[in-house]
């Protein structure tokens, strides 16, 4: 009998989870998440803030819509103010602000969307953008529509290296939750990402696929924890490497559970 093929060595560490319920509002930590194929983290980028002036932009929930449509950091970095939870049983959303609730719902329930609506009326008042209307993307098994910044449903790879280095041409402290990825890997070389495009990766039990890097806007300048434009992360990665790109998007091949502390290993 033929002795079993040796393992591929771990390339990387899975160092933490994230996931971002509300487009463009804060991220939640997670230890453990189960992927299923051909779709994103669950529950990530599920709720959106369409922007009042998004003319002709699909608001029932059934399909996909372009992400320069609904209220994000790139453009209201007032967003970065806010604090969120997400009880997936429930379905219901905790808005905080400074720590103190400011406002909540049952997400996906017309008079809890009512009052979440009401809350951030008021809190974007002003904004050249319009009244926001809350959304909810459709979530049932035979279609879920997630409102990630790719028409496909994906999830994220961030190489936490490549961030240290950007830390090197900045001069200063670069914090990962800047590029609101949902997967962060240690142990790579800098820039290593950028060689993955089409390869295969197994990330906990999970199959993933990279199909293309992540450009990125000016939602990265925002500081997570002031809410202040004080980096612009778009410049320095020009002027640094004469590209914008920070991280891979992936496409879920086959499912599986997935934990903080999983190895990535080729596939």
């Amino acid at each position: 009998m033929a002795d079993p093929a040796p393992a591929s060595p771990a390339l990387a560490t899975l160092e933490a989870i994230w996931r971002y319920p509300v487009k463009g509002l804060a991220g939640e930590r997670l230890e453990r998440v189960t992927l299923t194929a051909g779709e994103t983290l669950p529950h990530d980028r599920r709720f959106g803030l369409l922007a009042g002036a998004a003319g002709g932009a699909d608001s029932s929930g059934e399909s996909w819509v372009e992400c320069g449509q609904f209220y994000a950091l790139a453009r209201e970095e007032r967003l970065a103010q806010l604090g969120l939870a997400f009880d997936e049983e429930s379905e219901t959303l905790t808005i905080t602000r400074h720590g103190r609730q400011v406002a909540r719902g049952k997400a996906t329930d017309p008079v809890g969307r009512s009052l979440l609506d009401q809350f951030f009326a008021a809190f974007l008042s002003g904004s050249p953008r319009g009244t926001p209307r809350f959304l909810a993307g459709r979530q049932q098994p035979e279609r879920r529509v997630n409102y990630t910044d790719t028409a496909e449903p994906t999830v994220s790879l961030l190489n936490l290296a490549s961030v240290a280095d950007l830390e090197r041409v900045a001069r200063q402290p670069v914090d990962p939750r800047r590029f609101r990825m949902n997967f962060w890997l240690a142990g790579l070389a800098p820039w290593a990402e950028r060689d993955w495009i089409g390869r295969r990766f197994r990330l906990g039990e999970a199959l993933v696929e990279v199909v293309e890097e992540t450009a990125r806007c000016a939602a990265t300048a925002v500081n997570p924890d002031s809410a202040e434009r004080d980096l612009n992360v778009p410049r320095l990665l020009q002027g640094g490497y004469g590209h914008l790109n920070q991280g891979v998007y992936a496409i879920v091949r086959e499912g599986g559970a997935v934990a903080v502390g999983d190895a990535l290993v080729a596939a």
